[in-house]
Formats: C-alpha cells, sequence, structure tokens
C-alpha cells in the first residue's frame, strides 16, 4: 500500500507529517508498555522477526497498481495475533522505511501518509480485537468470523485512509474519484484471503507447544487474558 507520488504536495503535506508523528506517538507508548512487561529484548526480536516479514509483504508477494495506490497482501492482523501490537506497529514502519530507502526511494516523501495509513488501522484493529475475542478464548482458537472481523477492521481502515489522502490532495473530480473507487474494490478482495491465512497460521501453531510461555511470540497466542 503506497500513496502513489504526486496525489498529495505542496503545503498539503503538512498534514502527512502530523498524522505520522501521531502514529509514531501511540508506537512508541505501545513499545515503552511492552518493555515494562515482557523487557526490551523480546520486543526486538519480536520486532525483527515482523519486520522482515512485512518486508516480504511489500516487496515479495504480488502487488499491483490500482487507482490511487497499490494492492498488497500486508497481514498485519496475522502479524497482530502472533507478535502483539507493539512489535507489529513498530515492524510496519520499519519494514515500510527499509523498502523506501532500498528499493522505492521515490516513495520516500509519502512515508508520513504511507505509515499513517497502515498504523492507525492497527489501533483501531486492536481496539475492535479486544472487543470481540472473548477473554477466555487464545488468539489460536479464534474462529472465522473473529478473523474476518479483524481483517475487515484493518483492511477496511486502509482504504479509508487512502481514500481520504486521494480526496485531501486531488478532490473530488470525476477522474480522481473513479481512481479511488478502483482501488477500494480491488483492495478489499484481500478481506477473503486473510481470514483463511491467519486461520491456517494459526491452525500450525497449536502444534507448537514449545512457543507456549515464550517472550518471544505474543502471550495472548497461547494464553487467555483470564
Amino acid at each position: 500500500m503506497h500513496i502513489e507520488p504526486g496525489i498529495v504536495h505542496g503545503a498539503k503535506m503538512a498534514l502527512s507529517y502530523g498524522t505520522a508523528v501521531v502514529s509514531f506517538g501511540i508506537a512508541f507508548k505501545l513499545a515503552v508498555d511492552s518493555i515494562k512487561n515482557s523487557g526490551l529484548f523480546p520486543l526486538i526480536v519480536k520486532s525483527i522477526m515482523a519486520s522482515i516479514l512485512v518486508f516480504m509483504f511489500f516487496e515479495v508477494f504480488p502487488h499491483q497498481a490500482v487507482g490511487v495506490s497499490e494492492v498488497h497482501l500486508i497481514l498485519a492482523s496475522t502479524l497482530f495475533l502472533i507478535f502483539g501490537l507493539a512489535a507489529t506497529s513498530l515492524a510496519l514502519a520499519i519494514g515500510l522505511l527499509v523498502q523506501g530507502l532500498l528499493f522505492s526511494q521515490f516513495d520516500l516523501p509519502q512515508y508520513g501518509m504511507n505509515v499513517t495509513t497502515l498504523l492507525m488501522p492497527l489501533f483501531v484493529m486492536s481496539f475492535v480485537a479486544s472487543k470481540v475475542i472473548p477473554a477466555n478464548i487464545a488468539y489460536k482458537d479464534i474462529k472465522y468470523s473473529d478473523a474476518l472481523k479483524l481483517s475487515f477492521v484493518y483492511q477496511g481502515g486502509i482504504v479509508t485512509w487512502v481514500a481520504f489522502w486521494a480526496l485531501y490532495g486531488q478532490g473530488f473530480g470525476y477522474e480522481n474519484l473513479s481512481s479511488v473507487l478502483s482501488f477500494s474494490i480491488a483492495y478489499m478482495s484481500v478481506i477473503l484471503i486473510e481470514p483463511l491465512i491467519n486461520l491456517a497460521l494459526l491452525s500450525g501453531a497449536k502444534t507448537l507447544h514449545i512457543l507456549q510461555n515464550s517472550p518471544f511470540v505474543n502471550n495472548r497466542l497461547f494464553n487467555t487474558a483470564k
């Protein structure tokens, strides 16, 4: 997911810097809380592993430019379930930055918009997860309906932010609206795939009992909140 260069430009770019600062502030607070709860080293390990996966999702997995942005299989809900919110938020920011520095320098001016678009839906998805997944259910045991809800919230958030940036930058002309609509339709198709990947990976995790009390995966992956 990348906002195409030129969609937002000039003085309007200032808003992207502001939203990025807010996103980083939330991620920093989550990281501090994670360090207090489980230590610095586990957070570093989880963030590195998740960052490698994020980079693969962006650069290796199939992706296609559609309308105002690109359609990626980001699998943020998968990372959230396995590594937790703090590590996933750091990984999305780091993975996006590394990709820009190494392969897509033309995307760096849009980094503030792109990182906001990735992180803000993640924070909302985490809140939704706390409401829809019962406290007495470990993440490895969630139902398809719950995985679908998480994917819908995250991917819907991506589409909402991309549409916002496009309309904010280019207005409500027919061509721009058409580009936003084509991206939205294409991107929401990810919702049909992501929950199935989540359940497949979580099913595999059930056999890895050695990780049940590991600090290098999300504690909620194997344990309930109660």
